[in-house]
């Protein structure tokens, strides 16, 4: 800008002062070879200008010819780049919308010539699953996997996908490829959780609860829950395999796994099992007398006989502080009536209707008034179990 302008002063100088030179003498005189020019001072300062102008001109135009002859060849190149674009903000819209038809066409085009064709092939083979098109969807991954980096993503869709199908024989293969471990990034743990659960595999689940628990990946009272599920299962499998396991399936757990009622119970029932009930009696009333629950009062009736005074004394001992403990009450109703003492049973299921009444509480209230020839008060309690149903 500022060349031209100086071009333009430099012109204008030129018009003001030709008026004065054309009244002075002077010419030039050129000479190139066999050609010779001779002109006023002031036609060979014009004829110059212009020389140098048209020179100019000639340099501008060689050079715009040149770039367009350059950038031709790239010109097609560039469109379809900016097609690619197009299609592939389009395939966003359409995903956003679940308009999956629409958004599987956009990104696969947009793949063709886009700046990151794999999350276009990711993006179509979404939208192909939701289509239930097994085909492409599985086309779209096996294009994606040629990039060495998307391997892993690869793969953990195709698990994921496998999963949403109830195909998971062919997910645990795909998984076991990915070799779940403490590296592993969070989904690819989380679909280890996901499919070890639908297959039950606890034993694999049991080794993964340890890094789900590291990486902060569940909620701290769903692990619990699933850890103390996933290691009462396998204590009842081991007891249905061999004392042996069981043992060892009881030596595996922690110090404070060993303290939860539902693992206490499991292993238990096991020792009974296997003739082991005295250590069985032991393991529970250590328990009881340690921390009472709900869980032991529901399981101890099924655990012990009238011939077991030890535990039945400790409980006696709890009646002060679980005087209005509803599941407390039944247990001793359900001991009462195996020890034949109805006149007892009947008491402790007063208790329960008075705490917290149900439908079965008032028939075995009932039961046990009708042992004892109290038919009136017996009607009354079938009246009130057949109000709650």
């Amino acid at each position: 800008m500022i060349k031209t302008l100086v071009y333009v002063v430099l012109i204008l100088i030129g018009l003001c002062l030709s008026p004065l030179i054309v009244g002075q003498s002077g010419y030039v005189y050129i000479a190139i070879g066999d050609y010779q020019v001779e002109t006023s001072l002031v036609v060979g300062v014009i004829g110059l200008i212009v020389f140098y102008f048209a020179l100019q001109l000639l340099e501008w135009l060689i050079v715009l010819l040149l770039n367009i002859v350059l950038s031709s060849r790239y010109l097609p190149e560039e469109w379809r780049r900016k097609a690619a674009k197009k299609h592939t903000l389009i395939g966003a819209l359409a995903l956003a919308e679940e308009d999956w038809p629409a958004a599987e066409r956009a990104m696969a085009k947009g793949a063709e010539k886009g700046e990151i064709p794999v999350l276009n092939l990711f993006a179509a083979a979404r939208a192909a699953h939701y289509q239930g098109d097994i085909t492409a969807r599985d086309h779209y991954l096996t294009q994606a996997e040629v990039h060495p980096i998307a391997k892993t993503a690869v793969y953990t869709s195709r698990t994921r996908y496998l999963i949403k199908q109830g195909e998971f024989v062919k997910a645990r293969a795909i998984l076991d490829t990915l070799s779940p471990t403490s590296k592993s990034s969070a989904p690819v743990l989380k679909l280890a959780q996901e499919l070890y659960l639908q297959q039950q595999d606890w034993q694999a689940l049991k080794l993964l609860l340890p890094i789900l628990k590291k990486r902060q990946l569940l909620a701290e009272t769903e692990w619990s829950q699933l850890n103390t599920k996933t290691n009462n299962i396998l204590m009842l499998n081991a007891a249905k395999t061999s004392e042996a396991e069981l043992n060892k399936c009881w030596h595996w757990l922690n110090k404070s796994e060993r303290k939860q009622d539902e693992l206490i119970l499991a292993y238990a029932h096991g020792l009974i099992q296997y003739g082991h009930k005295e250590q069985a009696i032991k393991l529970i009333h250590k328990q009881v007398n340690a921390s009472p629950s709900a869980a032991l009062f529901s399981a101890i009736p099924d655990l012990i006989s009238a011939q077991d005074q030890d535990i039945r004394k400790l409980l006696g001992r709890l009646e002060t502080s679980h005087e209005n403990d509803a599941d407390y009450q039944m247990c001793l109703a359900k001991l009462a009536i195996q020890s034949r003492d109805t006149k007892q049973a009947k008491i402790h299921w007063q208790n329960v209707c008075r705490i917290a009444p149900t439908h079965q509480s008032w028939l075995a209230l009932a039961q046990a008034q009708e042992q004892l020839g109290e038919n009136s008060t017996a009607a009354h309690s079938y009246r009130n179990a057949a109000n709650i149903m």
